[in-house]
């Protein structure tokens, strides 16, 4: 049970994710603000247009990885990409007009892909009888 639960966070998780890329490739203004940065891309969205693709490609996996039932590969992916939130929060936090308040979305990601992550590296599935 608690891996089919921990799978549906996953694939809801995946799909935010595909939310965030296509936003950040179609609004790009509109995302880099969401995101917690604020700069003048003077019309060169670049960066929008990296970090959409990296999210909606990472969305993507997971949402596969998920309805596929590919458990362990999911937890892996799940638990190294714990490493792209980290590091997006810290981008964050590191501007001066940014608080904590900014940082809370980047949070609550590496909480859902450690936790799930480790869940899905650790359950043990029954083995069936033949």
């Amino acid at each position: 049970m608690i891996q089919k639960i921990t799978v549906t966070i996953a694939f809801l998780t995946g799909l935010g994710m595909i939310f965030i890329g296509v936003r950040f490739l179609l609004a790009p203004e509109t995302a880099t603000a969401g995101y917690g940065i604020h700069f003048n891309a003077n019309g060169d969205y670049s960066f929008d247009y990296i970090k959409g693709i990296r999210d909606l490609f990472s969305g993507l996996l997971i949402c596969i990885l998920a309805l596929s039932k590919q458990t362990k590969a999911l937890g892996t992916t799940l638990t190294l990409g714990t490493m792209i939130p980290v590091v997006d929060m810290l981008i964050v936090l590191s501007k001066p007009y940014n608080s904590i308040a900014q940082a809370i979305p980047h949070i609550s990601a590496i909480i859902v892909c450690a936790v799930a992550g480790t869940i899905l590296l650790t359950h043990k599935t029954p083995s069936k009888a033949l």
